[in-house]
């Protein structure tokens, strides 16, 4: 969630200061871009050469530099960023954000700040409970500024209650949910399907297909990017998320593949069926491995139960369902009766008789034809960016 995020931290006198180390290395570790502004007080509690390091960026603590005359831009740095995060915030810094008061670097970053900003308060116990306190975070609140909530526990006097800084993993955490709050698809559960199924024969042989799993991967990547919370349910792949926040559910068979997304497609707001599902499976499975013969040897199959289908059915209003046809000839006509037969609100058609598109490789070229027939074709691209074309249509059909 914060990946390329500029983010200006704000870092205050207080012996809290020395957690703000941690902080800038998780928030360069998640991808941030990070530039540290200090007061001179908190060079007191950790250097600038610390911070500066942790960042790659230089620790700014006055207006400009003595020696040179160089000065350090607080518009600039203002509008630079994508969030300002002042951590610690001590009361007499809370207390200049709250009456516009601007005698050093920090506070007229603040003033000059267009982006969202988010406090970590930090002070003894009495200081927190004070009126003038509790003011100034109210009128901080009333601006639109948003705290991170201060911890409860042993304080730098020896007592315990409130007021310790939050921690700088639960500081992350809070900045990437808020992020997450402002995505087009934040509270949105949606199921992806992956990959190819495998259907046993016996214990040693099945029947499969070339199906990589590569697009449906994209796919619930893209998905978790734009804020939804997704459940990606694959067939056997070697494919791994690029999104930590995916949960992922590994089956074997068309059978599995089926419970799994019964399991899920209640709660789901949409469903991308882009696994490549066995339409049939063998009637006997052995119990065990089948010996060569000399004469020929015949499996009698069965038909799957069709997934889509099946979801098609269930499908409640305002549930949005998107299936895929992979097509060797006819391929229009076939992908519209799929649409039509199996209650789809769109399906991307992808050919084989299309150069680069396919299994297994880097890139596909679709066609999208929503349910009245409206076709949209794209250009060869990387499965990622024909990811991102499928989810924009799904994002735009859930927000109206």
């Amino acid at each position: 969630m914060l990946k390329d995020k500029n983010i200006v931290l704000g870092v205050c006198g207080s012996i809290a200061a020395y957690k703000s180390a941690l902080l800038v290395r998780l928030l360069v570790k998640a991808g941030a871009n990070v530039k540290v502004v200090m007061t001179a007080d908190a060079a007191n509690f950790i250097t600038p050469l610390t911070l500066s390091t942790l960042s790659k960026n230089p620790a700014l603590v006055d207006y400009f530099k003595a020696d040179t005359g160089e000065w350090n831009n607080h518009v600039e740095l203002g509008l630079w960023a994508d969030m300002m995060v002042i951590a610690p915030a001590t009361a007499n810094t809370l207390a200049k954000m709250a009456n516009g008061l601007c005698d050093n670097l920090l506070s007229a970053v603040y003033l000059s700040a267009k982006c969202p900003v988010y406090f970590a308060p930090a002070m003894d116990l009495d200081m927190w409970l004070h009126p003038a306190t509790r003011q100034n975070v109210s009128r901080l609140q009333s601006f639109d500024n948003i705290m991170i909530p201060p911890g409860n526990g042993e304080l730098a006097s020896g007592l315990h209650g409130e007021g310790r800084m939050a921690e700088p993993e639960e500081i992350v955490a809070f900045l990437e949910a808020e992020s997450k709050k402002k995505l087009r698809l934040a509270g949105h559960k949606i199921l992806v399907t992956a990959g190819p199924t495998y259907e046993a024969i016996d214990p040693v042989r099945f029947i499969g297909n070339h199906s990589s799993g590569k697009m449906g991967f994209a796919i619930a990547d893209e998905l978790a990017l734009m804020g939804a919370e997704v459940t990606l349910v694959t067939g056997p792949t070697a494919q791994i998320s690029k999104q930590q926040n995916i949960k992922r559910v590994n089956v074997i068979s068309a059978a599995q593949m089926l419970e799994a997304c019964l399991t899920a497609y209640g709660d789901a707001k949409a469903c991308i069926m882009s696994a490549a599902v066995a339409d049939y499976t063998p009637a006997d499975v052995a119990t065990q491995k089948i010996k060569k013969r000399d004469d020929d040897l015949r499996i009698e199959l069965k038909k799957t139960t069709d997934i889509l289908k099946t979801l098609g059915e269930a499908k409640r209003e305002g549930q949005i369902l998107v299936g895929f046809a992979l097509e060797t000839n006819d391929e229009e006509m076939n992908a519209i009766t799929k649409l039509q037969k199996k209650n789809l609100d769109f399906i991307v058609l992808n050919s084989l008789n299309d150069a680069g598109a396919g299994f297994a490789g880097d890139t596909n070229k679709i066609t999208i034809i929503d349910r009245e027939l409206k076709k949209t074709t794209f250009d060869l691209k990387s499965k990622e960016a024909v990811a991102r074309d499928i989810c924009n249509r799904v994002a735009q059909l859930i927000n109206g």
